[in-house]
């Protein structure tokens, strides 16, 4: 069983490299968070704050956009490309579980994704710290936040996957993929201010509206790192995050049930896919 899921671990792998996935996302995540950081290195002063703890709270909110679109991108054709090619019943056709394909790809597209975060952040904090420095708090937010940022990637690898694994065209997989981002990372916090500006300080805001934000695995990532960052201002939906009645260790939990959730509906579809 572990030399079938190293085998297609392996093959998935490479094919992210040699598409250039990995460096690009690198690149985009690399550039983005090394202007976030120098372009509030000047309000460390007035602020309180180190140059990183701003930075975290800068990126917390941006990497909700970015990682799970190129989670999406790097994962959504995985099963639908192969049926269209015809590769996916060559593969099938070899002494593998279907339960073993799904997850050799997810520990696959994981890697890849993983491996673009933690370079770009890492690269990010080594070239801040030479010039501003770093403290304790902000060295602890910034490895939380690439942490967090991995599991994010993680859960939405894992659905760009399902959604593969549901489409038999890749036109059709890249727009579940994107429909999806769409509804999760930005039409959902549109409904969740309309109704929270709507209901006011009612059962909805104390009850209804925390909950909500903690089903959503975007919310979720942002609450987790926000939570503690008292000294980085933020406002919206992430300026609640810290009035919210959940501790952050809670919504790490919630990223981790939407993680299992979509490995075990991508598992149980793949089983069903007629190649």
């Amino acid at each position: 069983m572990t030399a079938r899921i190293a085998t297609i671990f392996a093959q998935e792998f490479c094919m992210a490299r040699r598409n250039l996935w990995v460096l690009l996302a690198t690149i985009v995540l690399a550039l983005f968070a090394l202007a976030l950081a120098f372009f509030v290195a000047g309000q460390g002063g007035a602020l309180d704050a180190d140059v990183l703890t701003l930075t975290s709270a800068s990126l917390a909110t941006l990497s909700v956009y970015l990682i799970p679109l190129i989670a999406l991108l790097m994962s959504y054709d995985s099963f639908a490309g192969e049926i269209e090619r015809g590769a996916l019943a060559l593969t099938f056709a070899t002494p593998v579980r279907r339960w073993e394909v799904f997850v050799a790809k997810f520990l696959a597209q994981t890697a890849a994704v993983s491996v673009s975060i933690v370079s770009a952040y890492a690269v990010t904090g080594l070239a801040v710290l030479p010039f501003h420095g770093a403290e304790a708090e902000g060295i602890a937010a910034w490895l939380r936040l690439m942490a967090s940022s991995v599991a994010l990637g993680a859960v939405f690898v894992a659905v760009g996957l399902t959604l593969s694994a549901l489409s038999s065209r890749t036109a059709r997989a890249a727009a579940f993929a994107i429909g999806t981002w769409l509804l999760l990372v930005v039409l959902y916090d549109l409904a969740l201010l309309g109704a929270i500006m709507a209901s006011g300080e009612g059962t909805f805001a104390s009850h209804v509206f925390p909950w909500l934000v903690m089903a959503n695995p975007a919310d979720a990532f942002r609450l987790f790192n926000l939570a503690s960052l008292h000294a980085a201002p933020v406002a919206g939906i992430d300026g609640l995050a810290r009035t919210l009645p959940f501790p952050p260790a809670a919504a790490l939990g919630a990223l981790l049930l939407w993680l299992a959730a979509t490995i075990g509906i991508g598992i149980a579809r793949t089983k069903r896919i007629v190649p």
